[in-house]
């Protein structure tokens, strides 16, 4: 299976070389070392007394575990949760609301979209939703299809494409590759500088070029700040 994967991984690395971008520059984000992303929805959890959490993408409960809420639903295909199955499946057969929802399925683009609109239609009122792997250091971290094990996938362009909407607020904490946190509020900084039709088809090098801007990025005590003002 290793064996399988380095050939693909390699496949990929010549197609996205050829027929995607090529961009040799990197952004260092000095991530904190001691902070992840359970640390920033554990204490959002507590400052707004949420009582419900779901989880798309648990990969062996790795963050899944250490949130402590009455109620929480992970949804993964092959390892951990308690939802077997894909978060379209889950959310087709889904009446509830949650209070809390932590996005860290398939990092691409399509795919993270479909989550986070289907989040957002069951999030509840004040609620907060996380995306994990929103910030990537450089254009083979980003690539799709992915060819490196160190892989945050295209989520950004996400971010790109929900930060223009006005039903929605963003800002991106920096920590453990980037967590965007989103609200259903109205959107307090739109962004309007984006001339494009397609986001997906965004490059590394827009990103680069842009990053602070398209992500609207705070450190961990600016974000606490920020929701505890903005979702009160």
């Amino acid at each position: 299976m290793e064996k399988i994967n380095k050939i693909k991984f390699k496949f990929n690395k010549i197609y996205y070389s050829l027929f995607k971008e090529r961009f040799d520059k990197s952004i260092n984000f000095n991530f904190p070392q001691d902070i992840n992303r359970w640390d920033l929805i554990s204490e959002i959890i507590k400052i707004k007394k949420f009582n419900s959490y779901l989880e798309i993408g648990c990969d062996d409960d790795y963050s899944f575990k250490k949130i402590d809420v009455p109620e929480k639903i992970g949804v993964d295909p092959y390892s951990g949760g308690n939802f077997k199955g894909t978060s379209d499946q889950f959310f087709t057969q889904n009446n509830r609301k949650f209070d809390c929802i932590f996005i860290d399925g398939l990092h691409e683009y399509d795919q993270v979209c479909k989550d986070l609109e289907n989040s957002l239609n069951c999030i509840s009122e004040k609620g907060i939703i996380f995306l994990h792997d929103a910030l990537p250091a450089n254009v083979h971290q980003q690539a799709v299809p992915r060819y490196k094990v160190i892989w945050n996938g295209d989520v950004w362009k996400s971010i790109v494409n929900y930060r223009t909407r006005n039903d929605c607020d963003i800002v991106t904490c920096k920590i453990d590759h980037g967590v965007s946190v989103v609200q259903k509020i109205t959107n307090k900084k739109p962004l309007k500088n984006v001339s494009i039709s397609d986001f997906k088809e965004l490059s590394f090098k827009n990103f680069y070029e842009n990053h602070k801007e398209y992500m609207r990025i705070m450190d961990y005590k600016e974000v606490i700040n920020y929701i505890s003002k903005t979702s009160d």
